[in-house]
């Protein structure tokens, strides 16, 4: 598929898109006349790398840990004790967020029940989680 296709089936405009190649998130074929073209595992990988970057991760990070998951998919995945270090590192941190974030997803809700509009924080429980449109 082109990068149009890409784009409208992600949602992720076709400049992002060029940019999460430029910061090797994502990779595409040329064809003779120098179009991209991507295949179906791009979409999944493209609407990835967009949940990693929006939920505050660095494209270089980013790319880390989608290499990471690709190669969790193999038998052995292989991994340094340099990058290992530093995964542990970005996971303390992931989980500081986490928790700021708990913190203020409690507040925005506990908010709510007290101006009485506690009915809506149940309608934002229901949708899809973030994470799971990650």
């Amino acid at each position: 598929m082109k990068i149009g296709e890409l784009s409208q089936r992600t949602g992720i405009p076709a400049r992002m898109l060029r940019y999460y190649e430029d910061q090797g998130l994502l990779a595409s074929e040329r064809s003779a006349n120098g179009y991209r073209a991507y295949d179906e595992a791009d979409v999944e990988r493209a609407t990835r790398a967009r949940g990693l970057v929006q939920a505050g991760l660095s494209t270089r990070l980013a790319k880390v840990v989608l290499d990471v998951e690709r190669q969790c998919a193999m038998a052995q995945p292989t991994c340094s004790r340099e990058l290992a270090e530093m995964l542990a590192t970005e996971l303390i941190a992931l989980d500081d967020r986490l928790a700021c974030l708990t913190k203020s997803r409690d507040a925005v809700a506990r908010y709510l029940d007290l101006t009485r509009n506690g009915d809506l924080v149940g309608a934002a429980q229901v949708r899809e989680p973030a994470t799971a449109r990650a």
